[in-house]
């Protein structure tokens, strides 16, 4: 197992190569810091890598266990990623930083090196944050919520004020 937090450097990749990476205490203890997460007892990524000179392809799949808060009463909601991943590297553009650059749906997953190394960690660290729950909830969230005064979809819904209407 290789760590989260090594550069890889571009010269060693090879086409077909294949890692298991797993973060350390440490590691994770960053990158849920980072992430804003109460823990993160495991991460641990499968890659396959393909290049192509100066672009690598990577595949795979990333697997944690965490904690996240509740974003309404702040407790610890346990949560588990298990997610494929498509990153390409590729090297920084060149040309004029006033030239727009167009991307397409296939580019959301490119991420750009600087000819000497990819950090594929922090590629796996952002992919990590997307997969996240963006508003975890405990099982008390729902009666927080309610003593706090805030109303629920259905409450607060269009078909909700309809109903107040048709009541009226």
């Amino acid at each position: 197992m290789s760590r989260f937090s090594d550069a890889l450097p571009l010269g060693t990749v090879r086409d077909g190569m294949r890692l298991d990476l797993s973060a350390n205490e440490g590691e994770r203890h960053m990158i849920a810091e980072r992430l804003g997460l109460a823990a993160l007892e495991r991460l641990e990524a499968h890659v396959a890598l393909e290049r192509d000179g100066e672009r690598v392809h990577a595949r795979g799949r990333i697997k944690a266990a965490l904690e996240q808060s509740c974003v309404a009463t702040g407790e610890s909601v346990p949560a588990s990623v298990d997610e494929p991943f498509d990153i390409l590297f590729m090297p920084e553009p060149t040309g004029t930083p006033d030239e727009e650059i167009e991307l397409s749906e296939a580019d959301c997953d490119v991420v750009f090196h600087d000819g000497s190394s990819i950090d594929l960690g922090g590629a796996l660290a952002d992919t990590l944050a997307l997969s996240l729950d963006p508003y975890p909830r405990s099982p008390e969230a729902e009666t927080a919520l309610r003593e706090a005064g805030v109303l629920s979809e259905e409450q607060a819904g269009p078909f909700a004020a309809l109903a107040a209407l048709k009541k009226g």
